[in-house]
C-alpha cells in the first residue's frame, strides 16, 4: 500500500500518523476481562424458557422473515421484560462480512439498530477504512434484547439468544466474521481468553457445513477510551482483509 493511502485509512479511523508503535510485544494494554464461561453454559432453567434445544430446532428452520418476528416476540430469556424492543441486526444480508457486537446499548434499544451513537460512528470509520460502508456488511450481537444497566450478558442469557444469531449466520453465509469486543469474541468462540490473545490470530466458526474464519478485536467503545489502542485494531482489519480475499479467492 503506497503510504498516502495508507495515511489516509489511518487519519480515517482516528489515528494520529506520528503514533509511535509499541516497543514491546508484551505490553499490549488490553482491557482486563471479567470472567467468561470457558464451556458452554447450562440450558436455561428460568419458568417460561423456551429449551434451548427446541429453540435450536426452531430457529433451524426459519427464514428471514420468520426469524426477524420470532426475534421480535422472543421470550426466551428474561431480558424480554426490560426491552424497548429486540434489536434483529441491520445491512446487506447476502454480505461477506459480518460484524458481530455484544448486546443492544441504551440508544440500540431506543433505535432497534446496533451500534449507532459515537462507538457506531467509529466502527463506521472502521470499516470504510478498509473500503466497506455500513450498508455492505451485516452487523448483529451476541443478544438481541438490552441487559440492565448495560452489563455483560449472563449465560443463560447467551444460551437462549445464541439459536438467534446462528441462523442468521447460515443465511447469510458470510466469507468473514469480525467479533468486536471481548463479550463478542469469547461468546461466539467460546473461551475465556482475553481479547489481548485472542487477537493475532485466525478463529474459526463451524456451524454445520459451514466454517467460516474469525478476526477479533477490540470494541469500539473500548477504542474511543483508548485512542492508541487504534494501531492495534487497524492491524486487526488489515488480517481479516487479507483472510478475506483468500477465502474468496478460493471459492
Amino acid at each position: 500500500m503506497q503510504e498516502e493511502t495508507r495515511r489516509a485509512y489511518l487519519e480515517r479511523m482516528g489515528i494520529p500518523v506520528w503514533v509511535r508503535r509499541e516497543a514491546s510485544p508484551g505490553a499490549s494494554g488490553e482491557p482486563v476481562p471479567a470472567a467468561a464461561p470457558s464451556r458452554r453454559p447450562p440450558e436455561p432453567e428460568a419458568a417460561g424458557a423456551a429449551p434451548a434445544a427446541s429453540l435450536r430446532h426452531r430457529a433451524a428452520t426459519l427464514d428471514w422473515t420468520a426469524l426477524e418476528a420470532a426475534v421480535r416476540d422472543c421470550t426466551a430469556c428474561g431480558l424480554h421484560a426490560g426491552r424497548t424492543q429486540a434489536v434483529f441486526g441491520v445491512g446487506d444480508r447476502a454480505a461477506d462480512w459480518l460484524i458481530v457486537g455484544e448486546a443492544p446499548g441504551a440508544e440500540e434499544d431506543r433505535r432497534g439498530e446496533p451500534f449507532v451513537g459515537r462507538a457506531g460512528k467509529l466502527l463506521d470509520n472502521m470499516l470504510a477504512a478498509i473500503g466497506l460502508a455500513r450498508d455492505r456488511v451485516y452487523i448483529a450481537n451476541i443478544l438481541k434484547c438490552r441487559p440492565p444497566n448495560n452489563r455483560d450478558p449472563l449465560p443463560e442469557e447467551v444460551v437462549a439468544c445464541e439459536p438467534w444469531l446462528h441462523r442468521q449466520i447460515a443465511l447469510i453465509r458470510p466469507r468473514i466474521v469480525l467479533a468486536v469486543g471481548r463479550v463478542a469474541a469469547q461468546n461466539l468462540l467460546h473461551t475465556d481468553r482475553p481479547v489481548g490473545r485472542l487477537r493475532g490470530t485466525c478463529h474459526f466458526l463451524e456451524l454445520g457445513a459451514l466454517r467460516v474464519p474469525v478476526v477479533v478485536t477490540y470494541h469500539p467503545a473500548y477504542l474511543l477510551r483508548s485512542p492508541l489502542e487504534k494501531r492495534k485494531a487497524w492491524q486487526d482489519l488489515q488480517r481479516a482483509r487479507a483472510l478475506y480475499r483468500e477465502a474468496r479467492n478460493e471459492a
